[in-house]
């Protein structure tokens, strides 16, 4: 009796079409990336916190050199504010971690573009009289051109109020727009809730997760 193979027991997987593997390539990549960019706010939000935490401890050293200086001879001059090499430090350190989201939301738009490129072939498979089924289980392929262009605006919009908060936190004498950059850094307003969702889902269309 001839030896089964190990494979022989094992239904094999249907091959994708290289559209469909494409585009389950790119869902793997959303959520790379989206992983990978939550790691970067949490250090760039503890960077921010630092700049603040010396910018307010500076300020009170400041506020108390004036009052002591208020006290003193008349007309004696005020001390020219100190440079602070922690400050600079943190200051780079969050312009490095913007530099690396810049490359990250660099890379959704291109994931976006590939996937339209993908529509639109289909398109024109469509329109030479070839019918296109879902590729997966239920989405029409423009669907994942909705969802990607969705989430690649979304991680536009928050790049740039991050951009603004990198260049204007160290420079605000402002307790209270430090905290609202701060916050703003942290809860990112412009990735909405329903980012988390459209992923899942692309995942699970995609077969990246079970039901």
């Amino acid at each position: 009796m001839a030896a089964k193979s190990p494979g022989d027991g094992t239904p094999r997987r249907p091959v994708l079409p290289a559209s469909a593997r494409k585009i389950k390539d790119n869902a793997a990549d959303w959520h790379n990336l989206m992983m990978k960019w939550e790691r970067l706010n949490d250090n760039g939000f503890t960077t921010a916190n630092k700049i603040v935490n010396i910018k307010i401890s500076e300020q009170f050293q400041d506020n108390k050199m004036e009052i002591a200086c208020d006290n003193s001879t008349p007309g004696s001059e005020k001390p020219a504010p100190k440079y602070s090499e922690e400050l600079d430090n943190c200051c780079e350190e969050l312009r490095e971690t913007l530099k690396h989201m810049t490359k990250i939301q660099l890379k959704m738009e291109k994931l976006t573009s590939t996937t339209k490129a993908i529509c639109d072939l289909e398109a024109f498979h469509h329109r030479a009289g070839n019918c296109t089924a879902p590729i997966f289980h239920t989405w029409p392929t423009p669907y994942f051109y909705e969802v990607s262009l969705k989430l690649s605006e979304m991680y536009k919009k928050e790049l740039q109020l991050k951009q603004t908060i990198v260049q204007e936190i160290a420079h605000s004498a402002d307790q209270d727009l430090m905290m609202v950059y701060l916050s703003s850094w942290l809860y990112q307003p412009y990735i909405e809730n329903s980012s988390k969702l459209l992923l899942e889902a692309m995942l699970l269309e995609t077969g990246h997760r079970r039901c």
